[in-house]
Protein backbone atom coordinates (compact mmCIF):
# COMPACT_ATOMS: atom_id res chain seq x y z
CA UNK A 1 0.00 0.00 0.00
CA UNK A 2 1.25 3.60 -0.92
CA UNK A 3 2.35 6.54 1.82
CA UNK A 4 -0.77 8.21 0.25
CA UNK A 5 -2.99 5.24 0.36
CA UNK A 6 -2.33 5.01 4.43
CA UNK A 7 -2.88 8.53 4.79
CA UNK A 8 -6.47 8.37 3.26
CA UNK A 9 -7.29 5.32 5.37
CA UNK A 10 -6.16 7.21 8.52
CA UNK A 11 -7.94 10.12 7.58
CA UNK A 12 -10.96 8.18 6.96
CA UNK A 13 -10.94 6.33 10.36
CA UNK A 14 -10.75 10.05 12.09
CA UNK A 15 -13.58 11.28 10.57
CA UNK A 16 -15.81 8.17 11.96
CA UNK A 17 -14.19 8.14 15.61
CA UNK A 18 -15.45 11.73 15.70
CA UNK A 19 -18.76 10.84 14.29
CA UNK A 20 -19.32 8.28 16.53
CA UNK A 21 -18.58 10.89 19.46
CA UNK A 22 -20.82 13.49 18.37
CA UNK A 23 -23.99 12.12 17.50
CA UNK A 24 -24.30 10.60 21.01
CA UNK A 25 -23.65 14.56 22.46
CA UNK A 26 -26.15 15.95 20.01
CA UNK A 27 -28.80 13.60 20.51
CA UNK A 28 -28.48 14.02 24.70
CA UNK A 29 -27.66 17.67 24.69
CA UNK A 30 -28.57 19.27 21.53
CA UNK A 31 -32.23 19.48 19.75
CA UNK A 32 -33.81 20.01 22.95
CA UNK A 33 -33.66 16.21 23.67
CA UNK A 34 -30.96 16.30 26.61
CA UNK A 35 -30.30 19.79 28.10
CA UNK A 36 -28.00 20.83 31.31
CA UNK A 37 -28.84 22.62 34.31
CA UNK A 38 -26.89 25.62 35.83
CA UNK A 39 -25.09 23.66 38.27
CA UNK A 40 -23.97 21.07 34.63
CA UNK A 41 -26.11 17.93 35.45
CA UNK A 42 -27.92 16.57 32.28
CA UNK A 43 -31.42 17.36 32.21
CA UNK A 44 -33.72 14.23 30.70
CA UNK A 45 -36.94 14.94 28.91
CA UNK A 46 -39.30 12.53 29.48
CA UNK A 47 -43.18 11.37 29.32
CA UNK A 48 -45.33 9.85 32.29
CA UNK A 49 -48.54 8.62 33.11
CA UNK A 50 -50.03 8.40 36.64
CA UNK A 51 -50.01 5.04 38.48
CA UNK A 52 -53.36 4.02 39.17
CA UNK A 53 -55.47 1.84 42.20
CA UNK A 54 -58.47 -0.38 41.02
CA UNK A 55 -59.22 -3.58 39.57
CA UNK A 56 -57.52 -5.97 36.82
CA UNK A 57 -57.93 -9.05 35.60
CA UNK A 58 -56.22 -12.09 33.91
CA UNK A 59 -58.03 -13.16 30.97
CA UNK A 60 -57.38 -15.74 28.70
CA UNK A 61 -58.99 -16.35 25.35
CA UNK A 62 -59.25 -20.39 24.28
CA UNK A 63 -59.98 -21.92 21.04
CA UNK A 64 -62.19 -25.22 20.92
CA UNK A 65 -64.98 -26.29 18.79
CA UNK A 66 -68.72 -26.43 19.61
CA UNK A 67 -70.13 -29.81 20.90
CA UNK A 68 -73.96 -31.57 21.03
CA UNK A 69 -74.35 -31.77 24.84
CA UNK A 70 -76.23 -35.29 24.53
CA UNK A 71 -76.37 -37.55 21.21
CA UNK A 72 -78.73 -40.59 20.31
CA UNK A 73 -78.25 -42.82 17.15
CA UNK A 74 -81.68 -44.38 16.02
CA UNK A 75 -81.01 -47.72 15.02
CA UNK A 76 -84.04 -50.75 14.80
CA UNK A 77 -83.39 -53.81 16.77
CA UNK A 78 -84.30 -55.91 13.73
CA UNK A 79 -83.37 -55.75 10.04
CA UNK A 80 -86.05 -55.44 7.02
CA UNK A 81 -86.77 -53.13 4.51
CA UNK A 82 -87.95 -49.36 5.19
CA UNK A 83 -91.38 -48.84 4.54
CA UNK A 84 -91.40 -44.72 5.92
CA UNK A 85 -89.15 -42.66 7.76
CA UNK A 86 -91.31 -40.25 9.39
CA UNK A 87 -88.21 -37.35 9.94
CA UNK A 88 -85.80 -35.92 7.75
CA UNK A 89 -82.64 -33.59 8.06
CA UNK A 90 -82.90 -30.61 10.68
CA UNK A 91 -86.48 -31.91 11.75
CA UNK A 92 -87.42 -31.47 15.48
CA UNK A 93 -88.07 -34.63 17.28
CA UNK A 94 -90.31 -35.24 20.26
CA UNK A 95 -89.08 -38.14 22.98
CA UNK A 96 -90.88 -41.27 21.81
CA UNK A 97 -91.95 -40.59 18.71
CA UNK A 98 -92.42 -42.48 15.76
CA UNK A 99 -89.24 -41.89 12.89
CA UNK A 100 -89.61 -45.28 10.99
CA UNK A 101 -91.57 -47.95 10.36
CA UNK A 102 -90.14 -51.84 8.77
CA UNK A 103 -92.18 -54.19 6.46
CA UNK A 104 -93.83 -56.20 9.43
CA UNK A 105 -96.00 -58.95 7.60
CA UNK A 106 -93.52 -61.62 8.71
CA UNK A 107 -93.72 -60.48 12.53
CA UNK A 108 -97.63 -60.34 12.14
CA UNK A 109 -97.83 -63.47 10.91
CA UNK A 110 -95.42 -64.70 13.94
CA UNK A 111 -97.85 -63.44 16.25
CA UNK A 112 -101.13 -65.07 14.86
CA UNK A 113 -99.26 -68.26 15.33
CA UNK A 114 -98.08 -67.47 18.31
CA UNK A 115 -102.03 -66.40 19.21
CA UNK A 116 -102.70 -70.36 17.90
CA UNK A 117 -100.40 -72.20 20.10
CA UNK A 118 -101.53 -70.16 23.40
CA UNK A 119 -105.13 -71.33 22.04
CA UNK A 120 -104.22 -75.21 21.87
CA UNK A 121 -101.88 -74.98 24.99
CA UNK A 122 -104.86 -73.29 26.93
CA UNK A 123 -107.72 -76.06 25.42
CA UNK A 124 -104.92 -79.21 26.35
CA UNK A 125 -104.70 -77.66 29.94
CA UNK A 126 -108.45 -77.83 30.32
CA UNK A 127 -108.83 -81.34 28.86
CA UNK A 128 -106.22 -82.38 31.65
CA UNK A 129 -108.26 -80.71 34.35
CA UNK A 130 -111.62 -82.16 33.57
CA UNK A 131 -109.35 -85.71 33.28
CA UNK A 132 -108.15 -85.06 36.83
CA UNK A 133 -111.33 -84.42 38.42
CA UNK A 134 -112.95 -87.66 36.64
CA UNK A 135 -109.59 -89.54 38.33
CA UNK A 136 -110.43 -87.51 42.09
CA UNK A 137 -113.94 -88.71 41.61
CA UNK A 138 -112.93 -92.16 40.58
CA UNK A 139 -110.45 -92.72 43.57
CA UNK A 140 -113.70 -91.34 45.88
CA UNK A 141 -115.64 -94.34 45.04
CA UNK A 142 -113.07 -96.57 45.12
CA UNK A 143 -112.17 -95.75 48.55
CA UNK A 144 -115.62 -95.52 49.69
CA UNK A 145 -116.36 -99.51 48.25
CA UNK A 146 -112.92 -100.25 50.48
CA UNK A 147 -114.39 -99.41 52.92
CA UNK A 148 -117.51 -101.48 52.67
CA UNK A 149 -115.15 -104.59 51.44
CA UNK A 150 -116.20 -104.23 47.75
CA UNK A 151 -113.10 -103.18 45.69
CA UNK A 152 -109.39 -104.82 46.77
CA UNK A 153 -106.27 -102.85 47.79
CA UNK A 154 -104.83 -103.05 43.99
CA UNK A 155 -107.64 -101.55 42.52
CA UNK A 156 -107.44 -98.56 44.84
CA UNK A 157 -103.94 -98.17 44.26
CA UNK A 158 -104.35 -98.26 40.56
CA UNK A 159 -106.90 -95.52 41.06
CA UNK A 160 -104.55 -93.39 42.89
CA UNK A 161 -101.96 -93.53 40.74
CA UNK A 162 -104.33 -92.46 38.22
CA UNK A 163 -104.99 -89.37 39.75
CA UNK A 164 -101.23 -88.97 40.26
CA UNK A 165 -100.70 -89.23 36.27
CA UNK A 166 -103.54 -86.69 35.44
CA UNK A 167 -102.78 -84.28 38.22
CA UNK A 168 -98.70 -84.17 36.96
CA UNK A 169 -100.43 -83.97 32.99
CA UNK A 170 -102.22 -80.64 34.17
CA UNK A 171 -99.35 -79.52 35.67
CA UNK A 172 -97.38 -80.50 32.35
CA UNK A 173 -99.98 -78.49 30.48
CA UNK A 174 -100.42 -75.14 32.57
CA UNK A 175 -96.17 -74.73 31.54
CA UNK A 176 -97.41 -75.56 28.25
CA UNK A 177 -99.58 -72.59 28.37
CA UNK A 178 -96.90 -70.68 29.98
CA UNK A 179 -94.45 -70.92 27.14
CA UNK A 180 -97.34 -70.26 24.59
CA UNK A 181 -97.62 -67.15 26.50
CA UNK A 182 -93.80 -66.13 26.76
CA UNK A 183 -94.01 -67.14 22.92
CA UNK A 184 -96.95 -64.95 22.27
CA UNK A 185 -95.24 -62.07 24.54
CA UNK A 186 -92.35 -62.35 22.26
CA UNK A 187 -93.68 -61.79 18.79
CA UNK A 188 -95.46 -58.85 19.98
CA UNK A 189 -92.44 -57.49 21.16
CA UNK A 190 -90.87 -58.79 17.72
CA UNK A 191 -93.51 -56.98 16.10
CA UNK A 192 -93.39 -53.63 17.73
CA UNK A 193 -89.92 -53.27 16.84
CA UNK A 194 -90.96 -52.63 13.59
CA UNK A 195 -91.68 -49.14 14.59
CA UNK A 196 -89.19 -47.43 15.51
CA UNK A 197 -89.05 -44.91 18.00
CA UNK A 198 -86.49 -41.92 19.18
CA UNK A 199 -86.27 -43.50 22.58
CA UNK A 200 -83.55 -41.34 24.58
CA UNK A 201 -82.77 -40.73 28.16
CA UNK A 202 -82.54 -37.59 29.70
CA UNK A 203 -82.01 -34.09 28.61
CA UNK A 204 -84.51 -32.27 27.06
CA UNK A 205 -87.88 -33.70 25.37
CA UNK A 206 -87.22 -32.25 21.91
CA UNK A 207 -83.98 -32.30 19.63
CA UNK A 208 -82.58 -32.35 16.33
CA UNK A 209 -82.12 -34.52 13.16
CA UNK A 210 -78.41 -34.01 12.04
CA UNK A 211 -78.02 -36.60 9.67
CA UNK A 212 -80.23 -39.14 8.53
CA UNK A 213 -78.54 -42.53 6.83
CA UNK A 214 -81.07 -44.51 4.70
CA UNK A 215 -84.39 -44.21 2.43
CA UNK A 216 -87.68 -45.70 1.80
CA UNK A 217 -87.55 -48.76 0.01
CA UNK A 218 -83.83 -49.56 1.71
CA UNK A 219 -83.31 -52.99 3.78
CA UNK A 220 -81.62 -52.17 6.83
CA UNK A 221 -79.84 -54.40 9.26
CA UNK A 222 -80.12 -55.01 12.63
CA UNK A 223 -79.09 -51.87 14.81
CA UNK A 224 -77.25 -50.34 11.29
CA UNK A 225 -77.83 -46.24 12.12
CA UNK A 226 -80.76 -44.83 10.76
CA UNK A 227 -80.79 -40.97 12.47
CA UNK A 228 -78.55 -39.46 14.06
CA UNK A 229 -80.51 -36.76 16.43
CA UNK A 230 -78.78 -34.42 18.80
CA UNK A 231 -79.71 -32.28 21.65
CA UNK A 232 -78.78 -28.54 20.55
CA UNK A 233 -79.67 -26.60 24.04
CA UNK A 234 -77.72 -26.07 25.84
CA UNK A 235 -74.38 -26.92 23.88
CA UNK A 236 -70.46 -27.86 25.05
CA UNK A 237 -67.72 -26.11 24.35
CA UNK A 238 -64.67 -27.40 24.29
CA UNK A 239 -61.25 -26.47 24.58
CA UNK A 240 -57.73 -27.77 25.84
CA UNK A 241 -55.12 -25.98 28.66
CA UNK A 242 -51.82 -26.49 29.57
CA UNK A 243 -50.65 -26.62 33.06
CA UNK A 244 -49.70 -23.35 33.17
CA UNK A 245 -53.58 -22.20 33.38
CA UNK A 246 -55.24 -25.42 34.92
CA UNK A 247 -54.59 -24.48 38.39
CA UNK A 248 -56.76 -21.48 37.83
CA UNK A 249 -59.83 -23.23 36.11
CA UNK A 250 -62.95 -24.18 38.39
CA UNK A 251 -66.10 -25.82 37.39
CA UNK A 252 -68.69 -22.56 37.34
CA UNK A 253 -66.22 -20.46 36.33
CA UNK A 254 -67.90 -17.87 34.29
CA UNK A 255 -66.75 -17.93 30.03
CA UNK A 256 -67.65 -16.01 27.60
CA UNK A 257 -67.73 -17.46 23.46
CA UNK A 258 -67.52 -16.02 20.39
CA UNK A 259 -67.64 -17.39 16.90
CA UNK A 260 -67.37 -16.70 13.34
CA UNK A 261 -70.85 -17.15 12.60
CA UNK A 262 -71.72 -14.23 14.98
CA UNK A 263 -69.09 -11.44 14.59
CA UNK A 264 -69.23 -9.01 17.88
CA UNK A 265 -71.99 -11.41 19.48
CA UNK A 266 -70.85 -13.22 22.29
CA UNK A 267 -73.07 -15.73 24.73
CA UNK A 268 -72.60 -16.50 28.14
CA UNK A 269 -71.72 -19.96 29.56
CA UNK A 270 -70.15 -22.09 32.60
CA UNK A 271 -67.38 -24.38 33.16
CA UNK A 272 -68.77 -27.61 33.29
CA UNK A 273 -66.11 -30.20 33.78
CA UNK A 274 -62.42 -30.66 33.78
CA UNK A 275 -60.40 -33.41 33.36
CA UNK A 276 -58.73 -35.04 36.07
CA UNK A 277 -56.02 -36.22 33.57
CA UNK A 278 -53.46 -34.52 31.28
CA UNK A 279 -53.25 -36.00 27.94
CA UNK A 280 -49.36 -37.32 27.29
CA UNK A 281 -49.66 -36.64 23.64
CA UNK A 282 -49.99 -32.87 24.14
CA UNK A 283 -49.69 -32.40 27.76
CA UNK A 284 -53.27 -30.93 28.08
CA UNK A 285 -56.36 -31.33 29.93
CA UNK A 286 -59.97 -30.79 28.09
CA UNK A 287 -62.25 -28.73 30.00
CA UNK A 288 -65.86 -28.11 29.02
CA UNK A 289 -67.88 -25.35 29.29
CA UNK A 290 -71.59 -25.65 29.42
CA UNK A 291 -72.89 -22.97 26.75
CA UNK A 292 -77.35 -22.12 26.97
CA UNK A 293 -78.62 -22.08 23.34
CA UNK A 294 -82.37 -21.32 23.81
CA UNK A 295 -82.72 -19.58 20.00
CA UNK A 296 -80.63 -22.56 18.76
CA UNK A 297 -78.59 -20.30 16.67
CA UNK A 298 -74.99 -22.14 17.71
CA UNK A 299 -74.73 -25.60 15.84
CA UNK A 300 -72.45 -28.82 16.94
CA UNK A 301 -68.98 -27.73 15.06
CA UNK A 302 -68.65 -24.62 14.92
CA UNK A 303 -64.94 -22.60 15.81
CA UNK A 304 -65.47 -21.00 19.06
CA UNK A 305 -63.28 -18.70 20.83
CA UNK A 306 -63.74 -19.12 24.94
CA UNK A 307 -62.78 -15.82 26.93
CA UNK A 308 -62.02 -16.59 30.63
CA UNK A 309 -61.27 -15.01 33.96
CA UNK A 310 -58.51 -16.75 35.44
CA UNK A 311 -57.94 -14.48 38.34
CA UNK A 312 -59.11 -10.77 39.36
CA UNK A 313 -57.79 -8.24 41.91
CA UNK A 314 -60.05 -5.65 43.23
CA UNK A 315 -58.21 -3.13 44.25
CA UNK A 316 -54.03 -3.05 43.62
CA UNK A 317 -51.44 -0.82 41.93
CA UNK A 318 -51.51 -0.93 38.11
CA UNK A 319 -48.68 1.27 35.67
CA UNK A 320 -48.62 1.39 32.03
CA UNK A 321 -46.61 -1.54 30.29
CA UNK A 322 -44.23 0.86 28.91
CA UNK A 323 -43.20 1.56 32.30
CA UNK A 324 -41.34 -1.38 33.34
CA UNK A 325 -37.60 -1.41 32.96
CA UNK A 326 -35.13 -4.18 34.00
CA UNK A 327 -32.08 -3.14 35.74
CA UNK A 328 -29.12 -5.45 36.87
CA UNK A 329 -31.98 -8.30 36.34
CA UNK A 330 -34.71 -6.49 38.53
CA UNK A 331 -37.37 -5.04 37.12
CA UNK A 332 -38.82 -1.88 38.32
CA UNK A 333 -40.29 1.80 37.50
CA UNK A 334 -39.12 5.29 37.91
CA UNK A 335 -41.06 7.35 39.62
CA UNK A 336 -41.46 10.91 39.72
CA UNK A 337 -40.76 13.15 42.60
CA UNK A 338 -42.85 15.21 44.29
CA UNK A 339 -41.35 18.12 43.46
CA UNK A 340 -41.59 16.61 39.58
CA UNK A 341 -37.45 17.49 39.19
CA UNK A 342 -36.38 13.99 39.38
CA UNK A 343 -37.08 10.60 39.41
CA UNK A 344 -36.55 7.51 42.07
CA UNK A 345 -35.98 3.86 40.86
CA UNK A 346 -38.24 1.75 42.58
CA UNK A 347 -38.39 -2.24 42.42
CA UNK A 348 -41.51 -3.70 41.50
CA UNK A 349 -43.14 -7.30 41.54
CA UNK A 350 -45.13 -7.99 38.43
CA UNK A 351 -48.11 -9.46 38.87
CA UNK A 352 -51.58 -9.92 36.34
CA UNK A 353 -50.76 -8.40 32.73
CA UNK A 354 -54.06 -6.75 30.85
CA UNK A 355 -53.72 -5.38 27.62
CA UNK A 356 -51.23 -2.56 28.49
CA UNK A 357 -51.87 -2.29 31.97
CA UNK A 358 -49.56 -4.96 34.74
CA UNK A 359 -50.49 -5.41 38.35
CA UNK A 360 -46.66 -4.27 40.56
CA UNK A 361 -46.47 -4.09 43.77
CA UNK A 362 -43.43 -2.57 45.99
CA UNK A 363 -43.12 0.54 48.03
CA UNK A 364 -42.89 4.20 47.56
CA UNK A 365 -45.44 3.73 44.42
CA UNK A 366 -47.94 6.99 43.86
CA UNK A 367 -47.92 9.82 41.72
CA UNK A 368 -46.43 9.86 38.49
CA UNK A 369 -44.11 6.99 36.61
CA UNK A 370 -41.70 7.39 33.53
CA UNK A 371 -42.82 5.55 30.53
CA UNK A 372 -41.33 6.91 27.67
CA UNK A 373 -37.06 7.73 28.10
CA UNK A 374 -35.84 5.74 30.62
CA UNK A 375 -33.11 4.10 28.84
CA UNK A 376 -31.39 7.41 30.04
CA UNK A 377 -32.42 7.73 34.09
CA UNK A 378 -31.13 6.50 36.94
CA UNK A 379 -32.42 6.90 40.65
CA UNK A 380 -31.95 10.64 41.46
CA UNK A 381 -32.01 11.21 37.84
CA UNK A 382 -33.20 15.01 37.02
CA UNK A 383 -35.76 15.22 34.40
CA UNK A 384 -38.02 17.63 32.41
CA UNK A 385 -41.65 16.28 31.52
CA UNK A 386 -42.09 17.07 27.48
CA UNK A 387 -45.61 17.81 27.67
CA UNK A 388 -45.11 20.26 30.39
CA UNK A 389 -42.13 21.73 28.99
CA UNK A 390 -44.30 22.45 25.51
CA UNK A 391 -46.82 23.55 27.97
CA UNK A 392 -44.76 26.45 29.11
CA UNK A 393 -43.07 27.38 26.53
CA UNK A 394 -43.78 30.95 24.82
Amino acid sequence: MSHKHKLSLVLIIAIVAVIAWLVPQRLQDGDGRGKRDGDGGRVVPVEVADIERGAIELRRVFTGSLDARAEFVVAPKIGGRIEEVGADLADTVSHGQLVARLDNAEYVQAVTQAEADLAVARANLGEARSQLVIAERELQRLDKLRERGVSSESQLDLARADQLAKQAHVEVTRAQVTRAQSALETARIRLGYTEVRADWTGGSDQRQVAERYLDEGETVAANAPLLRIVELDPLTAVFFVTERDYALLEPGQSAELGTDSFPGESFSGEIARIAPVFRTSTRQARVEVRVDNPLLRLKPGMFARISLVLERVTDTTIVPQQALVTRDGDSGVFVVSGDGATVEWRPVSVGIHQGERVQVSGTGLAGRVVVLGQQLLKDGSRIIVAAEAEAAAP
